[in-house]
């Protein structure tokens, strides 16, 4: 029954978050209740992994034969896709608008504004290429 009960409290907190973004709640105090919300069933689904590990669903040969290096390479890797893709997120995000505008205003602009938002797109580019090396190495 707990083999049941634990796997289904952690897909339950991962679901929370998607409550309020399904309500449409952006601004005020129901969104910073929405990041508390967020926040507590982050925590709630680390402190469910700690506390109550779910064994055999894994068995011990694949995890010993991985090695712990193997993982922390893997976690490198994917931490680098997604950080880089996060700030290139947020880089674009603040140089397209002022390219479309730069370009609206006087059309000769547009390679030089084009050459902002590429800049901030090459950033992504290089968290999947220093990814594609890491891999490389496991």
């Amino acid at each position: 029954m707990i083999k049941f009960l634990i796997p289904l409290a952690i897909v339950v907190l991962l679901a929370m978050p998607l409550i309020p973004v399904y309500r449409g709640i952006t601004t005020g105090k129901k969104a910073k209740r929405a990041v508390i919300y967020n926040l507590c069933a982050f925590f709630g689904v680390i402190a469910l992994s700690i506390f109550f590990p779910i064994s055999g669903i894994v068995s011990a040969e694949t995890t010993a034969a991985a090695g712990s290096a193997a993982g922390m390479g893997y976690l490198a890797a994917a931490l680098v896709t997604g950080l880089s893709a996060l700030g290139a997120g947020i880089a674009v995000a603040s140089a397209a608008p002022a390219a479309i505008g730069a370009f609206s205003e006087d059309p000769k602009a547009f390679g030089k504004s084009l050459i902002f938002v590429a800049l901030g797109e090459g950033v992504a580019l290089y968290g999947l290429l220093i990814s594609f090396m890491i891999l490389g190495k496991l």
